[in-house]
């Protein structure tokens, strides 16, 4: 009996190891803005950011917040006008901090507010510097209304060596930062869909 009970605590063991192991090699990173926003008024936490908490808890994966070296204007008007300013210049914003090795993950969870039709430029500067060949990028969203648009297309055009995922999560920015059951349902949904559930 003994003996039974400690190869089911050894086999236990290394299942729960390579579960580990498996959540070690995903990483959510995200740009999110805060301040003023639209619909949801001035917050200190960004909708995005919201999303990629939940997506990290469900995950199990690292998590990593790009920061933009010259923070966006706080006022929502001020933000997206700089917002369309960076993305028709193509524009590569400098970032705060280090980019982080990601050579042991093979999965990237990538989260922004839809600006203008696609990713804010910051994203793409940590994206030219990340090295992303090869990995699973599973774009994910908040906007008010356009959805994932045509960034995950954007995404894949800009960067062809990587893999990057067509079906992603899109939630308006109002339901991340107001409906966390939703938000927790919507991310679960979405997992269960791309085969990325724990």
């Amino acid at each position: 009996m003994n003996i039974k009970k400690g190869v089911f605590a050894m086999i236990a063991s290394t299942i729960l190891a390579g579960s580990a192991a498996a959540a070690e090699k995903s990483i959510v990173i995200y740009f999110s803005h805060t301040g003023e926003n639209y619909s949801v008024g001035v917050i200190t936490e960004g909708n995005t950011a919201k999303v990629a908490k939940e997506i990290a808890r469900q995950t199990g994966a690292a998590i990593h917040e790009i920061k933009e070296a010259e923070p966006y204007p706080v006022k929502y008007n001020a933000c997206i006008d700089r917002a369309k300013k960076e993305l028709q210049a193509k524009a590569r914003p400098a970032i705060q901090g280090e980019i982080p090795d990601l050579s042991a993950y093979d999965t990237i969870y990538l989260g922004y507010p839809n600006w203008w039709g696609d990713a804010p430029m910051v994203v793409y500067s940590f994206l030219d510097k990340a090295k992303i060949d090869g990995k699973a990028i599973l774009p994910f969203c908040t906007h008010e209304g356009s959805g994932l648009g045509t960034t995950a297309r954007n995404l894949a055009k800009a960067f062809p060596k990587a893999k990057v995922e067509q079906k992603g999560l899109a939630l308006r920015g109002a339901t991340a930062q107001k409906d966390p059951t939703a938000v927790k349902k919507a991310v679960a949904e979405w997992l269960k869909s791309i085969g990325r559930t724990k």
